[in-house]
């Protein structure tokens, strides 16, 4: 049983801690084996604190033995993307830049899961300031797929993909700018929730989602299973002051039962471009599971996708690179090739205007009511979450043509949009690499999002461990 702890669900790691048949410190041995033994195949972890999640251990066993009341997440081994603060670790964003920063307080969503019970491992790797669909820096090093082991685990959130794939976490939370949590979570073959702006505060998050990005990055939780996502959603959910974004938005129930017959979009868009047949015949696979489940499954076009990925590329491209060549002037020696590119395709070629921004800032409100109106009928979308499966390192780019603004189209426009959207592994390449499929829905109603996709999920049954986790 030992050897298959780490791939068991949250709920059910959580049912046998409260009925005492599994201790937390035996669960959290099992995760640090786990990790001492695939850290250098995978190189998914920056900081591993094994003495302080041990004392957690102890202090979660020590709580069941005298019965008090037990959190959601009690005696639970999680992991957090290293740029995300919590308190004494290194929170480096994969950047040589920022390896001395250690933060002394943790981040609201870091405060929630340990008030909750969970037992913090680690943190996980990211690219360098997380703009990369890749995870390799000069700080740290590259993190590698468990599926396969030349292939990459995707970015930015890919340190924290090929730790909850490996089974060396349960569970964590990444953040998604452009895909970033969904990507890595298809190229992966987990699960991964990038929620509406503010529903989960980005509080202590770098960069910082100050002024106008807010609304393009967020953090969300990924897990191997529908089930555990929501249950991290539940717990790190709800307002704070730091959060401009923040809505008290409460928490719903949503059973498949109040869906039936609901209506679900195939997401057809020009703007999108190709993915492989491979890719298409998972989100037709998805299509089918649901159809059979009793929703009405049609497709549906969306108009205006095409401005909606120039004005993602406006903001996350120009704007962030305007604001990144201004903090790193000087510092160029010390960053990462990828960093590097990324800085030379989005660094405009004119300077930038305070007419154009405000502008930008108008126009997409506009577009988001558009494509609201236009899912009027349609409150859920299923499409691919990129063009293709993970992969080999090294070949992922910004070059035009073939890049990731051309291979990652169907998550970029979620985030200009300010849309909520999941990720959930339907099928295999030829390969034997995870394809994902995106399930997409309006803001603020992540609640319906994850009763589809647990649906889904539910009709395509059990997924198997990948293959170079020994497992």
């Amino acid at each position: 049983m030992a050897a298959s702890l780490p791939f068991f669900s949250i709920s059910e790691i959580g049912a046998s801690i409260r009925s005492k048949k599994l201790s937390p410190v035996e669960l959290t041995e099992s995760h640090l084996r786990r990790i001492a033994s695939l850290q250098r195949k995978l190189n998914a972890f920056v900081h591993l604190d094994a003495d302080g999640a041990r004392a957690q251990a102890r202090a979660v066993e020590n709580a069941v033995s005298h019965g008090q009341p037990l959190g959601p997440l009690y005696g639970v081994p999680l992991t957090v993307k290293s740029c995300i603060d919590v308190a004494g670790w290194p929170c480096p964003a994969g950047s040589l830049l920022r390896q001395g920063y250690v933060p002394r307080a943790d981040a609201p969503l870091v405060a929630r899961l340990k008030a909750a019970g969970a037992i913090l491992l680690g943190n996980t790797n990211t690219p360098e300031f997380l703009m990369a669909y890749e995870t390799n820096n000069l700080l740290s090093g590259r993190t590698s797929n468990p599926w396969d082991l030349e292939c990459s685990s995707g970015g930015s959130s890919g340190g924290e993909a090929a730790a909850i794939a490996s089974g060396c976490s349960m569970g964590g939370v990444g953040s998604d700018g452009g895909g970033s949590i969904r990507v890595p979570a298809h190229f992966c073959g987990i699960c991964g929730l990038k929620p509406t702006p503010g529903r989960i505060p980005s509080t202590g998050h770098f960069p910082s989602g100050a002024g106008a990005f807010g609304w393009i990055g967020v953090v969300g939780p990924m897990a191997r299973t529908i089930a555990d996502v929501r249950t991290l959603f539940e717990v790190t959910a709800g307002p704070d002051v730091g959060d401009a974004h923040s809505a008290p938005v409460p928490l719903r129930s949503c059973t498949e039962n109040e869906l039936r017959g609901m209506r679900i979009g195939t997401l057809e868009s020009a703007a999108l471009g190709n993915a492989t047949s491979e890719t298409r015949a998972a989100v037709d696979c998805a299509a089918k599971l649901l159809s059979d489940r009793g929703f009405v499954v049609e497709p549906l076009e969306l108009l205006g996708l095409d401005r909606v990925l120039e004005l993602w590329w406006f903001f996350f491209g120009h704007v962030i690179a305007h604001l990144l060549n201004a903090s790193l002037a000087g510092q160029e020696s010390q960053l990462s090739p990828m960093l590097r590119e990324y800085l030379s395709n989005a660094t405009s070629p004119e300077p930038l205007s305070l007419d154009q921004f405000l502008q930008a800032c108008v126009e997409r409100d506009v577009l988001r009511e558009k494509i609201l109106r236009q899912m009027a009928n349609a409150h859920i979308l299923l499409s691919p979450v990129s063009s293709a499966p993970a992969f080999r390192h090294g070949e992922g780019s910004y070059q035009a043509g073939t890049g990731y603004l051309d291979t990652m189209r169907f998550s970029q426009w979620l985030n200009l949009a300010g849309f909520p959207g999941a990720s959930v592994p339907i099928g295999f390449s030829n390969e034997g690499l995870p394809i994902g499929v995106q399930i997409i829905g309006r803001p603020f109603e992540e609640e319906l999002i994850l009763a589809v996709a647990e649906a889904l999920e539910q009709s395509r049954g059990p997924w198997p461990a990948p293959p170079a986790t020994g497992m």
